[in-house]
């Protein structure tokens, strides 16, 4: 439970980070970019000793990983699109929502368990993550021409979890961890850097000096949201769509409870009762 607990701590701090580009005016893909290579350097530097860099490229989860690092960057880039053209909610209720597959994909492939609680549990977990997300009262509303862009962020963040876990069960060993979440987001650093050497091409690059310092300060968090993630499925007596759900509706209670709290924020009721949700839901998953 340790480890699902930092995992969550981690990526409430990624929200707050979020929070401080937005009020800075911090280039976020830039600082994306930086942010993968310096989680990358905090897990070689951290927590590898000896290892062959030349050796990670004939193990069995790296083409897992060279995916993993592009699906970072386009979901990223379809997060940001879908944020432009339907708003932040919306993109905020795919992400979290997109727990559903890797729950799913656990209860088929490895036979998880489906009690009446832990189904009602997941179920009010995703109402909650609506509730939590949606700012207006009217709720969310999307333009038909613009539904494929959160629904490709729905897919691309449920793919990503699911991999992370089908990875970690099949290919990585217990040694392998720190290895393992250093290389992804190494593949990510080096994706989102050939982005940038075609925008500079372009004549359309303007690197600023916040932007690399907001990637420094993201970078340590993201990095441990992923170790800690893994090895809270590693854990064991924990299934993963029981951390998953957990992880995802937790994230979700206590970035709303900070963004009150430090950022001033002002919930409508439909919030507030998706907190009441989320606690809720955590007691099911968790006891079931």
């Amino acid at each position: 439970m340790i480890f699902l607990l930092l995992s969550v701590i981690a990526s409430t701090s990624i929200f707050v980070i979020f929070k401080l580009f937005q009020k800075y005016d911090v280039n976020i893909f830039q600082a994306i970019v930086v942010n993968y290579f310096v989680a990358c350097l905090v897990g070689f530097f951290g927590f590898l000793h000896e290892v062959d860099i030349l050796e990670v490229s004939v193990k069995l989860w790296f083409p897992g990983t060279l995916v993993l690092g592009a699906l970072f960057i386009i979901v990223f880039n379809l997060a940001a699109l879908t944020t432009q053209r339907s708003g932040l909610s919306v993109v905020s209720v795919a992400t979290k929502m997109s727990v559903a597959i890797p729950v799913f994909f656990g209860i088929i492939l490895y036979n998880e368990s489906t009690g009446l609680m832990k189904i009602t549990g997941i179920l009010l977990a995703l109402v909650a993550v609506y509730l939590s997300s949606i700012k207006s009262t009217e709720g969310i509303r999307i333009k038909k021409k613009n539904l494929i862009f959160p629904l490709l962020v729905f897919i691309g963040s449920g793919i990503i979890d699911t991999m992370i876990k089908y990875l970690e069960v099949t290919y990585v060993a217990v040694n392998e961890v720190a290895l393992f979440s250093t290389t992804i987001f190494a593949i990510a650093g080096i994706v989102g850097s050939i982005i940038l050497l075609a925008q500079a091409v372009m004549g359309k690059l303007r690197i600023k000096g916040k932007n690399l310092l907001g990637g420094v300060l993201l970078g340590f968090p993201n990095y441990f949201s992923i170790y800690f993630l893994v090895l809270a499925l590693r854990t064991e007596g924990f299934e993963s769509s029981t951390v998953f759900t957990i992880n995802n509706v937790a994230i979700v209670l206590f970035s709303t409870l900070l963004g009150i709290v430090l950022f001033k924020e002002r919930l409508i009721p439909k919030n507030w009762i998706g907190i009441i949700l989320a606690i809720i839901s955590i007691l099911l998953v968790a006891n079931s």
